[in-house]
């Protein structure tokens, strides 16, 4: 009894050593297949301005605070003008005095001085009409030859006298000397009080556009120099999202992708975007590039300058694919590219057989069977396996097999690296 006892044992004991070992597997099946994106952006304006005085002065008032917004023109603060204001109405008296002058010269100095040439114009005639009756006289001996000197230094001197009338109403003709200068002289004053009304006018610090005040750095009573930021403007335009994404996913990103995006605040207010730009060039320090996404819809409220925001842009999509958990390759996983090829081992009439399979789209969990496996193929999945040993599968589905994959694959490592920078 005891010897049938022993062989019964024994030839349990060889039944269950040598029986085949039990291994997960997943079916292959049509599914949709996403491949995503996910990074930090945060949330930037078109530009942003930092405002500051042209001039030295102290502030008199300060005519906005921290989030307000402003329109193109307003008055963001006031430097103390009176010393300024002085000087632009003495520049002003100055340019009234070169216009009085200029304005003189045109009315009463052009009278006066065809006045003056009309009276020399007459005493020269004078002088002429007497210096012919002396000549007479001398002649016919009724004069001596001193009172001729006399009549003709008389014409020489109305003749320097109309000289001299002449040479001033040329000088105050449209084209004289006078009105040339004079109008040179209204010019420099004109420009003075040009002068004085800007340096005025600089004490008086407006928008240059639309925008809204992020930052105030200044307060009444403060010493202000030129080249000191004072205001920060983020000028008025369309949202935009800016995200630093590491170089390594450059290949995966287009213009016009869609991009799905969450503040950590509020996670239940989800709106989306899409890829604006992709920056030419890198950061050779970050090994990263810049990429901006405009919103498909008005900013929601929220949204302040600078906050951090989750971005997911979907990459490439398949509606209907024969889909694989990643966790199933046996060679060259998910380290393989796009279109890599991998191994698997399919359970055919209870023993693995060895499959070569060509790869297309991939995400962190799984994907697209080009070739090599067909819908209703049960894959191996785990377990220490040699192509042809018989095994026993125990099946899972294939949101099991994708959570327990290669979340520690170098794809996997890729993505936690991209969120980080």
């Amino acid at each position: 009894m005891a010897f049938w006892v022993l062989l019964v044992v024994a030839g349990y004991a060889a039944w269950f050593f040598m029986r085949p070992p039990v291994v997960d597997s997943v079916t292959v099946q049509a599914a949709p297949l996403v491949r995503t994106l996910q990074f930090s952006a945060r949330v930037a304006t078109l530009s942003r301005v930092e405002a500051g005085s042209t001039v030295t002065g102290r502030v008199a008032r300060v005519a906005v605070d921290e989030g307000e917004t402003v329109a193109v023109g307003d008055v963001l603060l006031e430097l103390e003008s009176d010393e300024l204001a002085a000087s632009l109405a003495q520049a002003v008296a100055a340019e009234q005095q070169a216009q009085a002058r200029l304005g003189g010269l045109r009315s009463t100095g052009r009278t006066a001085a065809a006045a003056t040439a009309a009276q020399t114009d007459a005493n020269l005639r004078a002088a002429a009409a007497e210096l012919a009756r002396t000549e007479q006289l001398v002649a016919q001996g009724f004069l001596s030859a001193s009172r001729l000197d006399d009549a003709r230094r008389a014409v020489a001197v109305a003749q320097a006298q109309q000289a001299g009338a002449q040479a001033q109403a040329q000088a105050v003709a449209e084209t004289g000397t006078e009105l040339v200068q004079a109008r040179a002289q209204l010019a420099v004053a004109q420009a003075a009080t040009a002068a004085a009304r800007a340096r005025l006018a600089q004490t008086t610090l407006r928008a240059p556009a639309d925008a809204r005040v992020l930052a105030r750095d200044v307060e009444p009573g403060q010493i202000v120099q030129p080249g000191r930021a004072l205001l920060t403007l983020a000028l008025a335009g369309p949202t935009q999202l800016s995200a630093q994404v590491d170089e390594r996913f450059l290949d995966q990103l287009r213009p016009g992708q869609q991009a799905a995006v969450v503040a950590d605040a509020f996670p239940a207010q989800r709106f989306t975007a899409r890829v604006l730009s992709i920056a030419p060039a890198v950061d050779a320090q970050r090994g990263a590039i810049e990429v901006r996404f405009a919103l498909e819809q008005a900013a929601p409220d929220y949204l302040r300058e600078d906050m951090t925001l989750s971005v997911e842009v979907e990459t490439a999509r398949r509606d209907s694919a024969l889909v694989l958990a990643l966790a199933a390759l046996r060679e060259g996983g998910a380290a393989e590219n796009a279109e890599g090829a991998a191994r698997v081992l399919v359970q055919v009439d209870g023993r693995a057989e060895a499959r070569d399979l060509r790869l297309g789209l991939r995400n962190l969990a799984s994907v697209e069977v080009l070739d090599g496996l067909n819908a209703g193929d049960e894959v191996l999945v785990g377990g220490v396996v040699q192509a042809g040993q018989r095994v026993r599968t125990r099946p899972m589905d294939l949101a099991a097999a994708r959570a327990g994959g290669n979340a520690g694959s170098d794809a996997g490592s890729a993505l936690t690296n991209a969120m980080g920078r």
